[in-house]
């Protein structure tokens, strides 16, 4: 058994393992038998929280809620004193301190068996990295005849023209602001381009440092703000942002930068299980201040021609009732979940009476439709969406009321829409990517109703990989979505590793975006899977709602489904398969651990598996004290199991009795469950794929068994 997971996966998969067991022990369901359960190889499961649902995007609004945890205490029961609480935290900070020396200690023991395998992956990761990166750009801002963007920590100002001959000014770079440890999250230009906010996030906290700076010949710092979270420019000089602390956002402030420079609070949620974002309408009329929560949203209007007055309310909040509002000519556009079926619909409604008993469908999504992304422009919106797997996008035309669909690249998973500052732009730019291929630049023309590729890159997009989409039919016959990549010169491909990835959670699609290490497997001949299970929102929000609470046994039948699919057509075989299970997908993942432990034979719960868990010190998310403990318990568990087996039969080789599976941990001083650097994440994931590379060598290498793996 060979495992690698990391701090945010260890909770899921705990609560997947209780969540199964108790499951099939209530209902007195038997274990799904499997075809080679008699002969039961080491084979290898990952859950990582390395690539967290967390970027450098800001999330949609209600995607980003605080964690809570909650305590309460019986009736009668006794309060310690005080002395005994203290008493109780000091042992308790030994402990910590103690199994911490313990933990780090034995890191610097074994992490030399890995420090080869790991210098050659991250040398390729390197190279891999400044090959790509160099060539593909970031996400630009078009204002006017300017080019605003930003690489390597620094902003550039170019004009349109010169922008792609590589022609652009040095605003300021974050080096120059005294933040050299942080990334830039968010960007805002004022309308008339005389201020820029920025926010600036380091890797050890979950709280953002906005700054804005004065721009010119030579840009100043006008103002810093601590612990800010979103922010837009309501005029040429008031903005507007709301404030994070503990994972919460629900108070919204004003702050001007004439000669009567003041800050007031002018919205509060008082209700903690909503929180509070701000977003500009496209022609910026109006700025909206969008309090979500799980279940429900609601809008307030600034309007951006009298920013001082107070906030009026578009429709209070409904339970069920999700929606988001853009402007156009003195109608209010609203994406909204309001009406059966309860998915996300495009209406309308006047600014004087906003309310839901006037809102107008001007378009309904299709079934089992995703809506990615909405744009709004002069005469147009452009939707982005998905349906099993495939994105396309449909441009909405309120003078004609045609609809046109246009089918974007077949590998395509991913894309990035460029911040257009102006409604009245002719031409809508986005990025284009895929777990293996780099972002690439195309354009949609409103005037020419076509789809433009934009300028050949020196990096080509890559031409031997293969990118199928494939259906499994779940339990309840449901079709299930799956993306598989391959290299298109692997041969004999049911011999090659398959490594399938899950998540299923949230409503939140697998991330797909382009990662160095994605492509570095697919040029070293593995296979990768993502499974678009229910639970996560690839096929709208029924699709959410189909795979969550009550219903997340599903999400597992349909991970199962995914995977003998996947053996069925000669992808890899169970000994080979490896599952990737980031964050919350470690539920799914515990889940099929136990229920179909021979499917992938990922973890044999007769048998232990190898386990490396990263973990990072002042992790507000995952406390550090919860892990060192389980490592404990995990380690002592591991051993005791080892001690009362003497031997194993597997597949047609023999593994010793005296083999223990390794227990790793690995402490990182910096770093957290959301968000890192490159080079942060370069050493974490080269650490990661140096041990997964280790533990299926061993498995297959002939020296070690008596008949090499087939």
């Amino acid at each position: 058994m060979k495992v690698r997971m990391c701090c945010a996966g260890l909770r899921n998969l705990l609560q997947g393992l209780r969540f199964s067991a108790k499951y099939y022990s209530k209902h007195n369901l038997p274990q799904t038998m499997c075809p080679y359960s008699k002969s039961k190889p080491i084979k290898c499961c990952i859950l990582d929280c390395s690539e967290s649902m967390c970027t450098h995007r800001t999330a949609p609004p209600g995607s980003i809620l605080p964690c809570r945890f909650f305590s309460c205490k019986q009736e009668g029961t006794k309060v310690p004193s005080k002395r005994k609480q203290n008493t109780s935290r000091v042992t308790s900070d030994l402990l910590h301190k103690n199994l911490l020396k313990s933990e780090q200690e034995n890191w610097n023991d074994i992490s030399p068996t890995y420090k080869a395998v790991t210098k050659r992956i991250k040398g390729k990761l390197e190279e891999l990295h400044n090959m790509y990166t160099r060539n593909s750009g970031s996400p630009r801002m078009r204002f006017g005849e300017n080019v605003y963007f930003e690489e390597n920590g620094c902003i550039f100002l170019a004009k349109a023209d010169d922008v792609d001959e590589g022609n652009a000014d040095i605003l300021f770079s974050i080096e120059d602001l005294g933040f050299s440890d942080a990334f830039i999250q968010r960007i805002r230009i004022s309308p008339d381009q005389s201020y820029m906010a920025i926010s600036l996030k380091s890797e050890n906290s979950e709280e953002a440092t906005c700054i804005i700076m004065k721009l010119g010949n030579f840009p100043v710092v006008e103002k810093v703000i601590p612990s800010v979270f979103s922010f837009e420019w309501a005029a040429n000089d008031v903005l507007y942002y709301t404030t994070q602390k503990n994972l919460k956002c629900q108070n919204v402030f004003m702050t001007t930068f004439t000669y009567q420079k003041h800050t007031k609070l002018v919205y509060t949620e008082h209700d903690a299980r909503f929180f509070v974002d701000l977003y500009c309408t496209k022609d910026r009329r109006f700025l909206t201040i969008n309090s979500n929560s799980k279940t429900t949203s609601e809008v307030w209007l600034v309007d951006c021609t009298h920013p001082f007055e107070s906030p009026a309310l578009v429709q209070a909040r409904t339970p069920g009732v999700f929606y988001h509002i853009e402007h156009r000519k003195e109608q209010l556009y609203i994406l909204t979940t309001y009406g059966e079926p309860a998915e996300y619909k495009l209406m309308k409604a006047p600014v004087a009476c906003s309310g839901k008993d006037n809102w107008q469908l001007v378009y309904a999504l299709e079934k089992k439709t995703k809506l990615v992304d909405f744009e709004m422009f002069s005469d147009d919106c452009i939707m982005f969406l998905k349906n099993a797997g495939h994105l396309y996008l449909n441009v909405i035309s309120f003078v004609s009321h045609l609809v046109q669909s246009i089918q974007l690249p077949t590998w395509a998973c991913e894309f990035e829409l460029e911040s257009h500052l102006e409604h009245t732009t002719s031409t809508c730019y986005f990025q284009l990517s895929s777990p293996v291929h780099p972002p690439k630049r195309f354009a949609y023309s409103f005037k020419e109703n076509n789809l433009i590729e934009q300028a050949v890159q020196e990096v080509p997009i890559i031409t031997n990989c293969h990118t199928t989409r494939l259906l499994a039919k779940s339990k309840d016959e449901t079709l299930v979505p799956i993306t598989v990549f391959h290299n298109k010169n692997s041969k004999e491909l049911h011999r090659r590793p398959l490594l399938v990835h899950v998540y299923g959670a949230y409503g939140i699609d697998l991330n797909m975006s382009f990662k160095e290490e994605k492509l570095m497997l697919i040029e070293e001949g593995w296979i990768l899977a993502y499974c678009h299970v229910r639970g996560g929102g690839e096929q709208g929000l029924s699709w959410h709602r189909d795979g969550c609470q009550r219903n997340k046994l599903k999400g597992l039948h349909d991970l199962r489904a995914c995977i003998m699919l996947l053996h069925e057509l000669g992808f890899s075989q169970p000994k080979h398969t490896a599952l990737a299970a980031a964050s919350a997908g470690g539920v799914l993942a515990g889940a099929l651990c136990n229920t179909d432990p021979a499917l992938i034979r990922a973890v044999v719960l007769q048998c232990y598996p190898s386990v490396f868990i990263t973990a990072y010190e002042n992790d507000e998310r995952t406390p550090l004290t919860g892990i060192l403990q389980y490592v404990q318990k995990l380690r002592k568990a591991a051993l005791d199991h080892a001690s009362r087996k003497s031997k194993k039969v597997i597949t047609s080789f023999i593994v010793p009795g005296n083999w223990i599976p390794n227990i790793i941990l690995d402490v990182q001083a910096n770093g957290s469950h959301c968000d890192s650097s490159w080079e942060h994440s370069l050493n974490e994931v080269a650490r990661h794929l140096a041990f997964l590379s280790r533990e299926l060598e061993e498995v297959c290498h002939p020296q070690h068994h008596s008949k090499p793996c087939k």
